[in-house]
């Protein structure tokens, strides 16, 4: 049986990882042994936080809702309840966008959660 030189594939390999690894300082970016334990952390952040965005962007919907909920007279958990009681279906993204953008129209909705919570 023929023998099997492993250079190409060893290189190849080595040659993926350390692509990735493009951008980070020192040997870090260059040095085979230490820009794979680079790159696999690298990795473990990214799935970490594609999560973790998911929490962080709904902290700030709620933030920006309850900033313009409280211009007002209403808190956040007043203003959601009475969302809920008025049969009005927006989600946090939309309901922060609003509250941002178009100042008028959120007014409407905070007008129209009070009126559903008989405030």
């Amino acid at each position: 049986m023929a023998r099997v030189k492993r250079g190409v594939t060893a290189h190849a390999r080595h040659k993926k990882v350390v692509a990735r690894a493009k951008g980070y300082r020192g040997r870090n970016k260059n040095n085979f042994r230490i820009s794979l334990e680079k790159v696999e952390k690298g990795l473990q952040y990214a799935y970490r936080d594609r999560r973790a965005k998911k929490r962080n962007f709904r902290r700030l919907w709620i933030t920006r809702i309850n900033a313009g909920v409280r211009e007002h007279g209403l808190t956040y958990s007043q203003f959601m309840n009475g969302l809920g009681k008025a049969g009005i279906d927006l989600d946090r993204k939309v309901l922060s966008d609003l509250a941002v953008r178009e100042p008028e129209a959120f007014k409407s909705l905070v007008d129209q959660a009070q009126a559903a919570l008989g405030n």
